[in-house]
């Protein structure tokens, strides 16, 4: 499964990722999770099973999902984001990627 998550610059998912990371580990899961900015995801997202976005580019949901039609695409929870929850994230992408 890879997972790529992109924000404004790719430093603040980066923390994200390693949490993500860490409970794909503990429950045994072989995981690819990567940060990037919003400006690299073009080189970022080949084999993606999907694009996470960061909640303060949210609002370029759209056009993500225009540019990458075959990828399923969410805006993380504000709330899992600032907690830094990547159980929850992980979960939640997980769903996505299996409900398709």
């Amino acid at each position: 499964m890879k997972i790529t998550l992109a924000c404004a610059g790719g430093m603040s998912t980066g923390m994200l990722v390693k949490k993500m990371e860490e409970y794909a580990k503990s429950q045994g899961i072989e995981a690819d999770i990567s940060a990037c900015g919003l400006s690299e995801l073009e080189e970022k997202v080949t084999g993606s099973d999907i694009i996470l976005l960061g909640p303060q580019v949210g609002y370029q949901l759209d056009d993500v999902k225009n540019e990458y039609p075959d990828i399923p695409v969410l805006v993380i929870e504000m709330m899992d984001y600032g907690m830094m929850n990547g159980e929850k994230v992980f979960k939640n992408a997980q769903e996505v990627i299996a409900s398709r």
